[in-house]
């Protein structure tokens, strides 16, 4: 079961966010985009 996790380290942000790793566990991110670059377990195993 994969679970889409809002994380700053699959943010594509990362590089020039000023609230890096600053969110708590359960805020949400106004800022968050997935990063595409990252594959996804699914894309992974094709």
């Amino acid at each position: 079961m994969t679970e889409n996790k809002v994380l700053c380290v699959v943010c594509a942000w990362k590089a020039t966010c000023q609230k890096q790793f600053s969110i708590k566990a359960g805020q949400k991110c106004t800022e968050f985009v997935r990063d595409v670059s990252i594959k996804k377990e699914e894309e992974k195993k094709e």
